[in-house]
């Protein structure tokens, strides 16, 4: 795989190099899956820009800024401030629960005049950040004590409760998710995973009486659809009826009736998928899996070519949680898991979701732009 030019033998990097040595296959992959995501917005809005695809553009534009900009900051500054950047949107996090603004029963968003950010849409990123700064250099030694264990622990638990207040079920998923990506890789042996597995599994019948009355139809409606097929059931079924009638080559672009008849819910978000299915059918669903999965594969093959373990553990935990993005939003649209409210990255609509993870590949390419990069325990160091 060509992922640009060679590193700088020695000395810093100037900026025309560290341009050069960005992997444009991976951004074009990215900006083919945004382009994507603007079709299905247009046809959304059956045949118009407004008011998701011109407002995706605009976001979209912004976000390949951020990500650039990311991706030639030398990596050691981002090391260096990971947990700032992480307790900044941990107290963005204890904001929304003084004054978050509250829409579709949540309480998710702020309201900071010329835009709403989801705080909880960014944790995703710097929670990676700061567990990879808290894992590098550490020896395996060092991380099989449980004591080891207790801060990387609280990184991942503080944000969890507070997503969960929101509440917001499936980003808590995502956050814990995407932290079990960055304990394995850092070295964390496998039984303690199976400790954790095993008390999440007894604390099931106490988690149950603590959801809401939304979240428990949630998962009885993925249980049996048909139990209230005009209320909580409505969603899964409309978007099974619409994958199904799709086939597979679709019904043509812009004339998928259960879409443009509005009888599949959140078409712009969420069941974007769905919308697509049933307008270029299985086959178009087979390419944009393709796409995700060429994604994947390069930000796995550029892990991999990393020397340094921030930049390695930050490359796989972000490209792990858009893993876990695609899967359980095509599987929750499918019906094998419950409706948790996870967007299909880059193609649905929504503003924070799509700059977090530009930004978040925007750290998978400094990773790659300083992967001969030395970085001591404390974060100093030089080129190789």
């Amino acid at each position: 795989m060509n992922f640009g030019g060679s590193a700088a033998d020695d000395g810093p990097q100037s900026l025309g190099q560290k341009l050069w040595q960005i992997s444009w296959t991976l951004v074009f992959l990215l900006i083919l899956l945004a382009a994507i995501g603007f079709a299905m917005l247009y046809s959304a809005a059956s045949g118009e820009w407004d008011p998701w695809a011109s407002r995706q553009m605009i976001r979209f534009a912004i976000g390949l800024v951020l990500m650039i900009l990311v991706a030639v900051t030398d990596i050691q500054v981002w090391m260096r401030y990971a947990y700032t950047l992480y307790f900044l949107v941990l107290g963005l996090l204890v904001a929304v629960e003084v004054m978050g603004e509250i829409g579709m029963g949540a309480q998710r968003w702020i309201n900071v005049g010329f835009i709403q950010i989801q705080p909880s849409e960014i944790m995703k990123i710097t929670l990676v950040l700061s567990l990879a700064r808290y894992f590098h250099g550490a020896t395996l030694e060092e991380i099989a004590r449980p004591t080891r264990l207790i801060v990387p622990l609280l990184l991942l638990g503080a944000p969890v409760v507070l997503v969960l207040r929101q509440p917001d079920l499936g980003t808590a998923i995502m956050l814990t998710m995407s932290a079990g990506v960055i304990f394995f890789l850092a070295g964390v042996k496998g039984w303690k995973f199976g400790v954790v597995i095993v008390a999440i599994l007894a604390a099931l019948p106490v988690a149950w009486s603590f959801l809401h009355g939304y979240q428990k139809n949630r998962i009885l409606t993925f249980l049996d659809p048909e139990l209230d097929p005009l209320g909580s059931g409505y969603h899964i079924l409309q978007s099974k009826i619409a994958l199904g009638s799709g086939g597979v080559f679709g019904k043509g672009y812009l004339h998928g009736t259960q879409s443009h008849l509005n009888f599949l819910p959140e078409k712009q978000t969420d069941f974007i998928f769905t919308m697509l299915a049933e307008e270029f059918g299985m086959a178009g669903g087979l390419i944009i899996l393709g796409i995700y999965m060429l994604v994947i594969i390069y930000g796995f093959a550029i892990a991999l070519r990393v020397r340094n373990q921030f930049g390695r553990l930050v490359s796989l935990g972000i490209i792990g949680t858009f893993f876990f993005y695609v899967f359980i939003n095509i599987a929750m649209v499918m019906g094998l898991v419950p409706v948790v409210g996870v967007p299909l990255p880059l193609i649905s609509y929504g503003g924070t979701a799509m700059l977090s993870l530009m930004i978040g590949f925007g750290f998978v390419l400094c990773a790659y732009v300083h992967r001969d990069a030395r970085i001591g325990r404390h974060g100093s160091g030089g080129e190789m």
